[in-house]
């Protein structure tokens, strides 16, 4: 059975959308299964930037079908405002298929999002602000309004005026803030769903099918395998499953249609927001790096902070993972340093530990022990073949599979779909 899984094995922004781009236009069906417009992928075709926030990467190919499947919290304002983007950039969008099950992201949970963050203070999580995890917490207390009931206008007013109802007592009564006007809302949502409907339809039959008939199809992962609610750091995480198996709800497909599961790594490491981060480099180096890397958010802007390759951390969303592959991105960052070092290991009050802990204050604790590798220096950004990179790049790569027991099939030497290295065919 044809299908790919690509996930971020990091903490998110490991340039998964440009191999999610590469790998698409080898693929048939291509399929986004959680989060919501809180993510941010970047495709550089051609020197034109397309940023995809909610949208699968796959739609720059018109000849693919795109399925944004049931898992996903979904933004209508956030979806439209992309499809228009796009369309103005030349981008045919009418190759979307949007689950009917997707729950609806609505004003009230973008306004909660923002004053429960306002209200931790200091202990900030970094959300996004764009009500992804208040409208997870509807669709797991069971209130929340999926897209499907919006074609019925009666019983989408009935379902939406109980909801806000609720929500004022919330946001006017706890908070101490302006709550909303239901009608305001349903009239606004009335017009979204007149262009959303042609793009509503059961996409787990269309996955399915497209499975069993031997299609190939990518599925295409959204922020990073650390971010995930029960598997990452806690509590700084997202409200939805980016892993291997967040595909198999997400999708609506059974696990043993999962093929190839491929780890999206940087060849180092970078994290937004709050939470323990043991290899960060609060110095020049990691300065570097961010600007070389370009690490800014797509979706927010925000600085992302540094630090060198976490061999552990790897290690450990490999196994969860359950990685065939791996795909090293943004090498060429690395091109300039006499020094890479990476983490092969963690010190805990004295003790060498091999396992990512789950508790954040003893990760908060560990230092990292580290590999050091000797760097090269030579542009590698127009490079085509594994065999040519400089024999430091080479090592390197070589390291990071011998520690990791797991192929690096896929090594990204720049941003543009043409500067990719394929060690081994997928698809």
């Amino acid at each position: 059975m044809p299908s790919v899984v690509i996930i971020g094995a990091q903490w998110g922004d490991e340039g998964k959308g440009k191999i999610i781009d590469y790998l698409a236009g080898k693929a048939d069906v291509v399929v986004r299964a959680q989060g919501g417009n809180n993510a941010g992928h970047t495709v550089i075709v051609d020197d034109k930037k397309y940023a995809f926030h909610l949208l699968p990467s796959g739609v720059l190919y018109s000849d693919k079908q795109n399925i944004i499947g049931n898992g996903v919290v979904f933004d209508p304002e956030g979806f439209l405002k992309e499809i228009d983007i796009l369309e103005s950039q030349g981008v045919d969008t009418s190759n979307v298929m949007i689950d009917e099950r997707v729950h609806v992201i609505f004003p009230y949970h973008k306004k909660i999002d923002v004053l429960e963050e306002e209200s931790r203070g200091e202990n900030k999580i970094g959300t996004t602000k764009k009500g992804i995890g208040p409208c997870y917490m509807d669709k797991i207390e069971r209130s929340g309004i999926r897209l499907g009931e919006l074609l019925d206008k009666e019983h989408f007013k009935n379902r939406l005026f109980q909801q806000v109802e609720r929500k004022n007592k919330l946001i006017e009564g706890f908070y101490e803030s302006q709550g909303f006007d239901p009608q305001e809302i349903y009239d606004i949502y009335c017009q979204y769903v007149e262009r959303l409907k042609k793009y509503i339809t059961d996409t787990t039959v269309v996955v399915y099918e497209a499975l069993t008939s031997g299609k190939k199809v990518l599925f295409e992962g959204a922020q990073g395998t650390l971010l995930d609610i029960d598997l990452g750091t806690y509590p700084y995480v997202t409200s939805s499953h980016p892993t291997s198996g967040g595909f198999c709800v997400g999708a609506g497909v059974g696990p043993n249609m999962i093929g190839e599961v491929i780890g999206a790594v940087k060849a180092y490491t970078t994290r937004v927001g709050s939470g323990p981060f043991p290899t960060e480099l609060d110095d020049e180096i990691g300065g570097q790096i961010r600007v070389k890397g370009n690490e800014f958010g797509t979706t927010t802007g925000r600085p992302r902070r540094c630090g060198w390759f976490d061999g552990v951390m790897v290690k450990y969303t490999s196994r969860i993972n359950g990685l065939t592959a791996v795909s090293l991105m943004l090498m060429d960052v690395l091109s300039g340093f006499d020094k890479i070092k990476m983490c092969i290991g963690y010190e805990y009050k004295g003790e060498v530990i091999q396992h990512f802990p789950a508790d954040l204050n003893k990760l908060s604790q560990c230092t990292p022990i580290y590999k050091e590798l000797d760097g090269w220096k030579e542009d590698i950004t127009q490079i085509e073949k594994y065999e040519d990179l400089p024999i430091n790049a080479k090592k390197y790569i070589e390291a990071i599979e011998e520690y990791l027991q797991v192929p690096v099939k896929i090594i990204s030497v720049g941003p543009k779909r043409n500067q990719t290295i394929i060690r081994e065919t997928i698809f």
